[in-house]
């Protein structure tokens, strides 16, 4: 998205200026612009609503992949309580440790509360554990998370399910991640105006321009060596009369 995770705007109908709104309100005008019919529509707790549901599968023929959270308390409630005493899981994965730590993520799935659940349009509930070793450290850490999506077993078995989940996370870790760990966007007292926007615009474009040249060591790391090297940054992006190749 273009507009900052808890600010947006949108214009007034019949006036010439905007109005400041969430990401709630900001998700549909956003998706109109998107041909979406027959897509999955993964989406974090705030976007849980009836509402985006129904406009996704009604509307425009999509699918939505929700994780439920505390705004849906009776939805969470009664999903986490379906799946307290989990049986064995539905699917395993047990990813390698190339990124340092050896990650299992377990799922189960059940089309059990399709009738209880007041929610529009679901296919299924699911379960995701997610079990992490630092091999160095050998700390644990763990956690389960809840959703729902649209898409019935026929459609989508658990092992399919999880892999949307984790495509979903793969996008909020390279953008929304990214962001917030080097810039501490979260934080941000930057709330004036289009200011928000802007500034939201020029992080990303930052980001961008590091992803692309950073190699094989993270963002993090190469701001750390951009900053003791800013002409290397104005090198790649040929902003000096000397332009070399970005190292």
């Amino acid at each position: 998205m273009l507009h900052p995770k808890k600010v947006g705007t949108l214009p007034v109908k019949g006036r010439d200026e905007v109005k400041v709104t969430n990401e709630i309100k900001t998700a549909i005008p956003l998706l109109d612009a998107i041909d979406i019919k027959g897509k999955i529509i993964t989406a974090d707790a705030l976007l849980t609503q009836t509402a985006i549901a129904d406009y996704l599968v009604d509307d425009r023929g999509a699918d939505y992949h929700f994780t439920v959270k505390g705004n849906q308390p009776t939805i969470l409630d009664a999903i986490k309580f379906f799946f307290a005493d989990k049986a064995e899981p539905d699917y395993i994965e047990i990813t390698p440790p190339d990124h340092g730590r050896i990650e299992t993520r377990k799922i189960w799935i059940t089309t059990e509360l399709n009738d209880y659940l007041k929610f529009p349009h679901i296919g299924q509930a699911f379960a995701i554990e997610r079990h992490s070793i630092k091999k160095k450290s050998g700390a644990e850490t763990s956690e389960t998370v809840y959703g729902i999506t649209s898409r019935t077993v026929e459609e989508d078995d658990a092992q399919k399910v999880l892999e949307t989940n984790r495509g979903h996370w793969c996008i909020e870790n390279s953008c929304h991640y990214v962001i917030d760990w080097n810039y501490d966007e979260d934080r941000s007292r930057i709330r004036s105006g289009h200011a928000p926007e802007n500034i939201t615009r020029l992080r990303r474009f930052a980001t961008g321009v590091i992803a692309r040249a950073k190699g094989s060591c993270s963002c993090a790391q190469k701001m750390r060596q951009l900053s003791f090297n800013p002409r290397s940054v104005l090198d790649y992006l040929k902003m000096t009369g000397n332009s070399c190749a970005f190292a």
